[in-house]
């Protein structure tokens, strides 16, 4: 895949960004060699690689899964503005 210098200007347009014409050139270049290496990978050959969720063979230490607060409604509760029935109302934000 390609991009030009009037892909662009034409992105740039519509994201209401102002660049240079030296800064297109720019652009043009970097984007050219970004799509150049996204090709070069796309071409690997991945047919019987398993999929890994991380390049290491690691495993995240997972803590004990214990209440550390009780339930702390009837201290919470007074500081409210508003509740009704054990709730705290809030005002609407969606009509």
């Amino acid at each position: 895949m390609t991009i030009s210098k009037k892909d662009i200007e034409k992105i740039a347009h519509l994201a209401r960004i102002n660049i240079s014409q030296a800064e297109a050139e720019q652009l043009e270049q970097k984007l050219i060699g970004i799509m150049s290496l996204i090709d070069k990978m796309q071409a690997v050959n991945t047919d019987n690689i398993e999929p890994m969720s991380h390049a290491l063979d690691i495993s995240q230490p997972l803590r004990d899964d214990v209440v550390t607060e009780f339930d702390l409604r009837e201290k919470i509760l007074p500081l409210a503005p508003e509740i009704e029935e054990s709730l705290f109302i809030v005002p609407q934000v969606i009509e």
